[in-house]
């Protein structure tokens, strides 16, 4: 009897220490605590241009894209190391809070309410928001009450449009395509999106213009990881860091946005 105690004591004891050395080997093995080690899971949105959408061959284009990509490659991860999904803008977070995601990125700016949820990488992204029409009378903020404004649900641009466009009904859409259709026929007086993704929307719908332009410098877009994740937010600011003092964040924002202003603090320093 006290022989078969102490093998069963034996046996736990093992168990625990194998089960230390395990959880220590995973740690080293997996030093940036990603959901799989040696991949990147990725969630983005599919039809976020010039940022993140997916192209007429069925892959994942962008800036955005591009840019992570490079980062990864800085971080030790080749290009089919890094899984994109695509999801609706409004899941990213939650996805990335529950463990889903590694990371996710849809110019998604970082604010006080969004911190709670999750955490942010370096900022790589700041500019204007900007409310879309064929409407060109509407030239002020105060031109907007008693109108109808789409606003990507779950955007920036919601939070701002709830708090500043008291007079104005605002009507959420879960894609920008959606937003669109609905201001091409009429359903809605504006939409409010980003400055730089509503550049190609005016490419291919002519009789729409920007007529709104609004300063978001103060919510800075960075990638958006799991709260406490303080390993993998630290490779992350790295590898900004270092794409922007060698100029490849500025080559890869020329390339995809034509014209757009950059932030200096951007750029590389002379």
């Amino acid at each position: 009897m006290i022989h078969e105690l102490t093998r069963a004591v034996g046996l736990i004891v093992s168990v625990a220490i194998f089960s230390v050395a395990v959880s220590v080997v995973r740690a080293e093995d997996n030093p940036l605590g990603l959901i799989e080690p040696g991949k990147l899971h990725v969630g983005t949105i599919s039809d976020g241009r010039p940022y993140s959408f997916v192209d007429g061959d069925g892959k994942f284009a962008g800036f955005e894209i591009d840019y992570f990509n490079d980062l990864a490659k800085r971080m030790g991860f080749d290009k089919d190391q890094v899984v994109v999904t695509a999801q609706d803008f409004t899941a990213l977070l939650p996805s990335v809070a529950n463990g889903r995601f590694d990371v996710a990125f849809a110019a998604i700016g970082t604010t006080p309410e969004r911190l709670k949820t999750v955490d942010f990488s370096s900022g790589y992204l700041a500019g204007f928001m900007s409310i879309m029409t064929p409407d060109e009378s509407i030239k002020t903020t105060e031109d907007l009450a008693g109108k109808r404004i789409g606003v990507l649900q779950g955007s920036i641009q919601e939070a701002y449009a709830a708090k500043n466009f008291k007079n104005s009904e605002i009507v959420r859409f879960p894609s920008n395509n959606a937003a669109v259709v609905a201001l091409v026929n009429g359903s809605i007086s504006g939409y409010f999106l980003d400055y730089e993704g509503g550049l190609l929307f005016l490419k291919q719908y002519p009789q729409l213009k920007m007529t709104i332009n609004i300063s978001s410098f103060d919510a800075p877009a960075g990638f958006a990881i799991k709260k406490g994740n303080v390993a993998l937010k630290a490779a992350l600011d790295k590898a900004i860091k270092e794409s922007m003092a060698e100029g490849v964040w500025q080559r890869l924002y020329e390339q995809w946005l034509p014209g757009v202003p950059m932030p200096e603090q951007y750029l590389p320093k002379k």
